[in-house]
């Protein structure tokens, strides 16, 4: 038999372990956002720069030609989307999110109405410009985005 004759060290290892750890979820999710809003600006910057590029993308010239611009389009869009799902810019990811449903729904082989593609970066425009307090505004920009892709999804379909 042992006797131990001399008290017993807890290890570090074992108060680590039944200790409570880490930071709180409160001060994990402030943490969150804030290196999340330290990223606003980049964020805005490569919005700006996908809805220039979908406003400078020539209409197709040919039929040969519009799948390559198609794809340029939706490029761009899903680009603008990763953009800006971070910043809860709703209005922003639901219009581009329609052009990328749109684009998608095509038939390699059908004509393509390029207006749509026209359409969507004014638009895309205007709702980066209205003030956050306008939620008439742009619910109705959105909303009319959404019955043009709705209507020309069912002529697709």
């Amino acid at each position: 038999m042992t006797v131990i004759t001399h008290p017993r060290r807890r290890s570090n290892l074992a108060a680590m372990i039944d200790s409570a750890g880490g930071v709180s979820v409160g001060v994990a999710l402030a943490q969150a956002r804030a290196n999340t809003e330290a990223l606003r600006a980049r964020a805005l910057a490569v919005i700006d720069e996908q809805i220039g590029l979908l406003e400078s993308l020539p209409a197709p010239s040919g039929p040969e030609d519009t799948p390559m611009r198609l794809d340029q389009a939706y490029r761009a869009s899903t680009a603008l989307i990763d953009a800006a799902a971070p910043f809860e810019l709703a209005e922003l990811c639901r219009s581009a999110a329609g052009l990328c449903d749109l684009i998608g729904a095509v038939d390699p082989g059908a004509p393509f109405d390029w207006r749509i593609v026209t359409v969507h970066p004014r638009s895309l425009r205007l709702l980066q410009a209205l003030p956050p307090e306008a939620t008439a505004e742009r619910d109705r920009i959105v909303q009319s985005l959404s019955e043009v892709i709705d209507r020309k999804l069912a002529q697709a379909g």
